[in-house]
């Protein structure tokens, strides 16, 4: 099946400020569950995975940290490489990101 092709409505250029606190506030909910559900596991699996899962979360709860500091700065949504605006639909997908897409890519590389 296709998407509904029938939406008419313009997306926006960029997200609210509300509507990425919402994003992000929803991004750290989860992620603060994924570290409550490890930290129940306890140590029943693999230490070092799960050493490694607990770090990735704790990057990306600092990562949103850093957004919502954007947010009261008035800089978010404002790609920290080449400083033009990230694509919404991008900041829909990573509330918490601080590139655009080929910044991004130049950084990984």
């Amino acid at each position: 099946m296709s998407l509904d092709a029938s939406r008419t409505e313009p997306r926006p250029e960029r997200l609210t400020a509300h509507e990425a606190r919402q994003r992000l506030e929803h991004a750290r909910n989860t992620r603060m569950t994924q570290l409550q559900a490890l930290d129940e596991t306890g140590k029943s699996g693999d230490d070092q995975l799960m050493s490694a899962q607990k770090a990735a979360i704790e990057r990306v709860l600092k990562e949103i940290d850093e957004a919502f500091a954007r947010i009261d700065g008035g800089t978010y949504g404002t790609c920290l490489g080449c400083a033009k605006p990230v694509p919404a639909e991008r900041l829909e997908i990573l509330p918490y990101t601080r590139y655009c897409v080929a910044c991004q890519r130049r950084a990984a590389a």
